[in-house]
């Protein structure tokens, strides 16, 4: 894939987010979306903290280890965000945004 002068491809690889969301939608049944951020509150230093909500915005429950393999995955395909800031993972459109600004982060 061609390179703009600024070193970023010319179109991002959306593939590899499908591909992570279809994943996810296997791994977590029934969660529509994936908060993620390095902010863990039970953690004095920077943890994966990950919240998964279903479609009528229900909170998920997730085991621990899929809680971290969730959260990894995700900032793994975007490792150029701030994690300190919580992000929101929609698994229907494959987008990642900053949850902080939007209703709150909540």
């Amino acid at each position: 894939m061609l390179a703009t002068p600024s070193e970023t491809l010319a179109c991002p690889d959306t593939a590899r987010q499908h591909r992570l969301a279809a994943q996810l939608a296997d791994m977590i049944p029934g969660a529509a979306a994936i908060r993620v951020s390095l902010t863990d509150p039970t953690q004095t230093w920077p943890h994966p903290h990950t919240i998964a909500k279903g479609a009528g915005g229900a909170t998920v429950e997730l085991s621990r280890t899929t809680a971290r393999v969730a959260a990894r995955w995700i900032m793994r395909i975007w490792p150029d965000v701030n994690w300190a800031r919580p992000h929101t993972f929609g698994i229907a459109t494959a987008t990642l945004t900053r949850s902080d600004l939007v209703g709150g982060g909540r």
